[in-house]
């Protein structure tokens, strides 16, 4: 008759095999691990609030009686690893104050997030969603207007004596106070 078998104790080689092969996995995990966390939290590394500085225009183009000029800004972004060139950020309208100097408005109304429009004929701005009336300086023209804040100013510098750069950034809507986005 066969005596039963009795299973032998773990070698310290077989020990040895099994930490080896669980390094090598994890280490073979590590990377696109690794790479798939960077991917994932890279929202999260982009700097908030600061805004993206971005040449507008010349200082010749803006007229000098103080009327507003509406320019689409863009640039260049990347996200991971894809570079996107010439992308809208947003409008702004532009105007002279000065010989040099000028104010920047940001073109969404801050009650919903509308574009507004330039009307000349009412020296001001004209917000199409809720009729909101805003001086061409961005005040709100009207108290009963439904915007809870005038039009967003932007920073604006003068580089080189001649070219505009404004330092683009949302804000949110719908609140009194001005809060990046």
């Amino acid at each position: 008759m066969n005596e039963p078998r009795i299973p032998r104790d773990p070698a310290r080689r077989d020990f040895l095999r099994g930490a080896a092969a669980a390094v090598l996995g994890g280490a073979t995990l590590a990377m696109p691990v690794g790479a798939g966390l960077f991917v994932f939290l890279d929202p999260l590394r982009a700097p908030r609030g600061a805004g993206t500085w971005s040449r507008v225009t010349r200082l010749s183009a803006l007229p000098a009686d103080g009327m507003p000029r509406r320019f689409t800004l863009r640039a260049e972004r990347v996200n991971a690893w894809t570079r996107y060139s010439a992308t809208p950020l947003g409008a702004v309208y532009l105007r002279r104050t000065g010989e040099q100097s000028v104010q920047a408005l940001h073109a969404t109304c801050p009650h919903a997030g509308c574009l507004v429009d330039y009307a000349p004929a009412r020296g001001g701005f004209l917000c199409p969603c809720h009729n909101s009336t805003f001086a061409v300086d961005g005040a709100v023209n009207d108290p009963a207007s439904p915007s809870p804040r005038g039009l967003d100013a932007l920073e604006v510098e003068i580089r080189h004596g001649e070219e505009v750069w404004v330092r683009f950034q949302n804000f949110r809507v719908g609140v009194r106070e001005k809060v990046p986005a």
